[in-house]
């Protein structure tokens, strides 16, 4: 089944039948009727969904377990608002509302658009959110749009908010869960999850949550060959060199293991004061690449060098709630601890530049034989603190929000680009076999003020003000490049200082970046009549602007989005119905792309503009349940890109030329994307338990790669797909049964696309990260 499965005009006819973009609908468990409290905390104060001027979907527990959601992926699905380009588990990168350039994801580039919370703290670290296993979740909760007056610079184009189940004085329960699942072309996979509520005291209890999943490959390393001609360093030819990969072929080799757990106590000092210190840690390994090679077959690559990653975390966290007269008062303290190691082919790298452009002449042994070789390995370490104190206040007309935030992250970046057998004399000093090193230490530093009124000017209307003053000072410090040995004007040989990163042989970048400013909002709400909404909104979103790995490049400066939203929220009996129209102006946007010799460059790459509209239409009758919802996304350069950013002419200065024109879609968006979901629900076993099916569809048009024009056309296009999930099963006597198909028709889909190396070099090899393949899975559980 392909895009031709669905139709188009069918998606689009229902999403203009039911335009609106907000909760996905929380049923209530009696099967009596429509349940309008969705409460959620996006204002950071508990509210009715209704009664939020924001355009929010909100995913409750309840629904997540129907959906099946295990991980980022899954979730990421059903918010049409989001899309997202990855290269694997825990290395995606989020966007909403079309705000994306296409950004290499790389290990040290500009911050997220979009920012990630747990709780009450972001887990968006510089390369990314964390990707952790969703269980145990209260919902999830999805803001597009800027967010910036209350959550800060990585909520740019919007926020999605994680919120656990938290420890509950009222009693000992608990619940075990196993699945086996079987993925289609691959291997089966099996999970295991739990959790239990433990009342200490009737002020005191813990909660206790643990995983484990391990997910099937499905990619296939297939045999391959590549020949190397031996080029000396006179420059003549010998012979050639054929390079096999017979060693590393395996099929299904793309296998993830991720397991984990989180423990949280609460504390009830007296009638105003709660305490909740909560750790979870979660380890996440991979091996092989999640992509195929476009040309070979869905699934299947022909990698030269073992490939492997383990993604390693813990984050602590302590929330204070309390009051202090009329005032509400919340602190928010976390720090996170991430090591990232990986080993990565580059084989292409090593044919397309090395043999195919003469670079390879270089690239010799101790004897003065020619190699034909190249892999890199990376530990990225992070670590991250942030403080929020903040405050309620409630009287008569008048609600207000206001307080401060502190965040410091670190990067320790490490990256060694290895030739096996390298010749000593061209090594970078104290790295064996390595060409090239990058070891550089990097700090983000980020200090707001933040405040946010509300008042009601009359029974049916009320306005909001908000804002929120920042200042961000990012440094980086470090060594990046060849040794002296090998080049005479890079790397070692630009050094201006002895080491200050461990590891580096000395020093040849040392920039800073910092500014300061402040975002605003306005927000008018109207509510005519009960259960109905309308509501205006202008606000602005940013990101901090930074510096560039490559010493030599100068740094890039902050973006911003400006967001002119109108929307609505209506309920009415059973169908709930809300919508939201916008244009965001993106000023500034900050695009990184594979440059020269395949290194990350950044810069601000002009303006753009998005006009869209969301939606969601959902209701309840009696035991069946159905929603359907849709994102539609006019995304495109609002100036020309041109080479020599800041410039809107791109025929001056000399040597300027544009790479991309005004009016040109922006990448990774679909133009549309929608889901559609129906279940019916009825009792078995006398009224003691309950049965269901459930159908739920996919759907996002087609998608286009890079910014650039000529990159654009060398990735090629993605074609729209649409995926299908079924499942049935029920609940008796404190058990459950599940059985689920997801992807049921098995559609090669794809997320993104990519190259080793810049695609204008590397171009004749491209990957595609697509969807899982079709994946049956069985699941037991038990509550008690």
């Amino acid at each position: 089944m392909n895009a031709g499965g669905f139709s188009k005009s069918l998606w689009i006819a229902g999403l203009l039948t039911s335009t609106a973009m907000s909760a996905a609908p929380a049923w209530a468990q009696d099967n009596s009727g429509y349940n309008d409290e969705i409460v959620v905390t996006a204002q950071k104060r508990e509210e009715n969904l209704q009664d939020v001027p924001l355009s929010i979907t909100a995913i409750g527990a309840e629904k997540l377990d129907q959906l099946e959601v295990s991980d980022f992926d899954d979730y990421a699905r059903y918010l049409p608002s989001l899309s997202y380009q990855t290269a694997g588990p825990g290395a995606s990168v989020v966007y909403f509302r079309g705000i994306a350039s296409g950004e290499t994801i790389n290990h040290s580039g500009q911050l997220p658009s979009v920012g990630t919370y747990l709780d009450e703290a972001p887990i968006t670290t510089i390369q990314g959110a964390l990707d952790l296993h969703v269980y145990d979740v209260a919902r999830i909760e999805a803001l597009a749009g800027p967010q910036g007056t209350l959550y800060g610079a990585s909520s740019q184009a919007g926020t999605v908010r994680i919120i656990t189940n938290k420890p509950d004085t009222s009693g000992f329960y608990g619940e075990v869960k196993g699945e086996v699942n079987w993925v289609a072309h691959g291997e089966m996979g099996y999970v295991g999850e739990g959790f239990v509520n433990l009342p200490i005291s009737s002020s005191a209890a813990l909660r206790v949550v643990g995983w484990y999943d391990k997910k099937g490959g499905y990619i296939d390393n297939i045999p391959g060959t590549r020949v190397f001609p031996t080029l000396s360093p006179g420059g003549d030819i010998p012979g050639t060199n054929t390079v096999t990969n017979a060693a590393l072929v395996e099929d299904d080799y793309n296998d993830v293991t991720v397991y984990g757990g989180r423990a949280a106590l609460k504390l009830d000092l007296d009638d105003n004061w709660t305490i909740t210190p909560q750790v979870m840690g979660q380890i996440q390994k991979t091996q092989g690449y999640f992509g195929y090679e476009l040309g070979l077959g869905a699934y299947k690559v022909q990698q030269y060098n073992p490939e492997y990653s383990k993604d390693k975390w813990y984050q602590a966290a302590l929330t204070i709630e309390g009051k202090i007269g009329s005032f509400d008062v919340t602190y928010a303290g976390t720090y996170l601890d991430r090591l990232v190691t990986s080993a990565n082919d580059y084989s292409d790298y090593a044919y397309y530049y090395d043999a195919l452009f003469g670079y390879g002449a270089y690239y010799v042994d101790n004897n003065g034989d020619p190699l034909s070789n190249q892999t890199f390995y990376g530990r990225d370490a992070f670590t991250k603190q942030s403080h929020e104190l903040r405050f309620n206040w409630e009287s008569g007309p008048a609600r207000l929000i206001f307080g401060g935030f502190y965040q410091r992250q670190t990067h320790n970046i490490q990256q060694v680009y290895v030739i096996p057998g390298f010749a000593d004399a061209y090594e970078v000093p104290g790295w064996n076999d390595t060409i090239w090193l990058t070891k550089q230490y990097r700090v983000d530093r980020d200090y707001a003020v933040f405040g946010d009124l509300t008042v009601d000017i009359s029974p049916k209307v009320s306005a909001t003000l908000g804002t929120r003053i920042f200042k961000y000072d990012n440094t980086l410090v470090g060594f990046f490049g060849y040794g002296a040995g090998f080049s005479s004007g890079t790397g070692e040989a630009a050094c201006f200082a002895a080491a200050v990163v461990a590891g580096s042989p000395c020093t040849n970048l040392d920039k800073q970046s910092k500014d300061w400013g402040f975002i605003h909002k306005v927000n008018l709400t109207w509510r005519p009549v009960d259960d109905v909404m309308f509501y205006a909104t202008m606000s602005r979103g940013f990101r901090p602007g930074g510096i560039n790995r490559r010493g030599t490049l100068e740094p890039f400066g902050p973006d911003y989005v400006d967001n002119y939203e109108a929307g609505w929220k209506t309920s009415f009996g059973p169908v709930r119905f809300n919508g939201a129209i916008y244009q965001l102006d993106w000023t500034d946007m900050q695009f990184s792309y594979l440059g020269a010799n395949g290194l990350t460059e950044i810069q601000n790459a002009g303006n753009a503009r998005v006009r869209g509209i969301e939606a969601e239409l959902a209701g309840r009758w009696g035991g069946l349940t159905a929603s359907v919802s849709g994102s539609y996304n006019d995304a495109k350069l609002a100036s020309p890109y041109c080479r020599i950013s800041g410039t809107a002419d791109c025929s001056i200065p000399a040597g300027n030329v544009e790479l991309a024109p005004k009016g040109a879609r922006l990448p990774i968006t679909p133009e549309f994307k929608g889901n559609a979901q129906l279940r019916y629900e009825f009792p078995i076993a006398g009224g003691d338990g309950k049965a269901y099916f459930q159908a739920a569809a996919v759907y996002q048009t087609s998608v286009l790669f890079d910014l650039r024009t000529a990159a654009r056309a060398a990735f090629g296009k993605q074609d729209g797909y649409g995926t299908v999930d079924f499942s049935t099963g029920g609940e008796l006597a404190g058990f459950s049964l599940d059985l689920y198909v997801r992807n049921a028709f098995d559609v090669v889909g794809g997320t993104f696309r990519t190259a080793q190396c810049g695609v204008g070099t590397c171009g004749g090899t491209l990957y595609s990260y697509p969807v899982q393949p079709r994946t049956i899975g069985v699941k037991i559980g038990r509550k008690f």
